[in-house]
Formats: structure tokens, C-alpha cells, sequence
């Protein structure tokens, strides 16, 4: 049917959204550990035009489907989960952003700390956004659980650079400009690998009608 290779094309189009979010991640995240700031730019000034065009492509598509159609059941709750996943992506994207901004001061700065649980926590973040799109996708129950499951792991590091960052903001006042900026970069990590565990949440009621809520609820196979 027309509609059914329209809703497999908008996928893949997800999927590319997914990997230009990927990528802004892990650019913003290189150019910081390296200090490199045409790297950061890059993310700034071309990917983010890239991303803002492939939401509003992605939008213009949902809707002229729903429009020209009028899918019902399924079909429908698969368009407005599409919908749904293009807005996660264009946030994820504006996090990306945030952690150049943040990332553009602190290359400029000497560094606070090694950086050794931040590239994890992105690593996490980048690979939990790729799964879920790829959940949603494939409707795969389980590698959903998995990516709600990947996310305490990211809280958890999350947390470890709070508490390493406040120990140094306490030794040291000069460092807390430059500690700040790291948070808010981890923080912006952090809130990418909730909006992935919200979309892989949403993924396991789309297919088997069961709620989950941060990894309480088990889905019995």
C-alpha cells in the first residue's frame, strides 16, 4: 500500500536524523577534548541547519500523510510516534548545541579535570539515541528495555562529575566558572539519554499496550 511504503520511507528518514544527532554529539564532545573550535562551529553553524531542516521535512511528511490518508490504528499511532521522535531529535540536537557553547568557553580555558567520564557519558548518550530510533524502527521490545536500562549507567556517571566537580569548585573558587560550563555539559548529556529512554518507553506501549516508567514495570516475553 501507498501508505505503508510512505511510513517505511518517513522511517528511514528518522534513521538519518538519528545519525546527524549522533554526530553533533560526538563532534561537540571531540572538539572539546581536542580544542578544536572549527569542529565546534562546524556543529553550530552547518549541522544544526541540517537538523532544523530534516525536523521540518519530517514534520511536513507526518502530517501530509495523516492528511491525504487519514490512517487509522496502527498506521496512526506510528505517525504520531514519528511526530513525536522528530520533536526528541530537535531537542537532542539543541543539546548538542549547548554542549558547543559551553565547550567554546572551556577550550579556551586551562582544564579543570581530565576528561574521562564525560566522553563515556556521550558515548552512552550517542549510542542510546541511535537504539532507540532503531527500537522504534524495527518495533523492538527488548533492545527498548535495553536502552531504559543503559540509562541509570548514564545517570550514575552523571552524578560521578557532579560530585568530582564540586570537590574541585570547594578546593579551588577559580576553577567553579569553568566547573559550571563541564556541568552543564554533562547535564546536557544526561537529559539527550532521557529523551532516548522516553522514546524506547513510549516504544514498548506502542507495541506490547504496557507502561514502563524508568525500568520499573518488566515486559514478560
Amino acid at each position: 500500500m501507498l501508505e505503508e511504503k510512505k511510513i517505511i520511507d518517513l522511517k528511514r528518514e528518522l534513521i538519518e536524523y538519528a545519525a546527524l544527532v549522533e554526530a553533533m554529539i560526538q563532534k561537540s564532545i571531540m572538539g572539546l577534548q581536542e580544542r578544536d573550535a572549527a569542529m565546534l562551529r562546524e556543529v553550530m553553524q552547518t549541522d544544526e541547519s541540517r537538523a532544523n531542516a530534516l525536523e521540518i521535512r519530517l514534520e511536513e511528511i507526518c502530517t501530509n500523510i495523516i492528511a491525504q490518508h487519514q490512517p487509522k490504528g496502527k498506521s496512526l499511532r506510528t505517525l504520531l510516534m514519528c511526530l513525536k521522535i522528530n520533536n526528541d531529535l530537535e531537542r537532542m540536537g539543541d543539546y548538542a548545541v549547548k554542549i558547543v557553547e559551553s565547550s567554546l568557553f572551556l577550550i579556551e580555558q586551562p582544564q579543570v579535570k581530565p576528561y574521562v567520564d564525560l566522553p563515556k557519558l556521550a558515548e552512552i548518550s550517542m549510542q542510546m539515541v541511535k537504539d532507540s530510533v532503531n527500537a522504534f524502527v524495527n518495533e523492538d521490545v527488548a533492545l527498548a528495555q535495553n536502552v531504559c536500562a543503559r540509562d541509570s549507567k548514564a545517570d550514575g556517571l552523571s552524578a560521578k562529575i557532579l560530585q568530582d566537580l564540586k570537590e574541585y569548585m570547594s578546593e579551588d573558587s577559580h576553577t567553579i566558572d569553568r566547573s559550571l560550563s563541564l556541568l552543564r555539559v554533562a547535564g546536557s548529556l544526561e537529559r539527550i539519554s532521557d529523551l532516548s529512554t522516553n522514546i524506547c518507553e513510549d516504544v514498548v506501549y506502542m507495541v506490547v499496550g504496557k507502561v514502563i516508567k524508568h525500568h520499573a514495570a518488566l515486559i514478560e516475553s
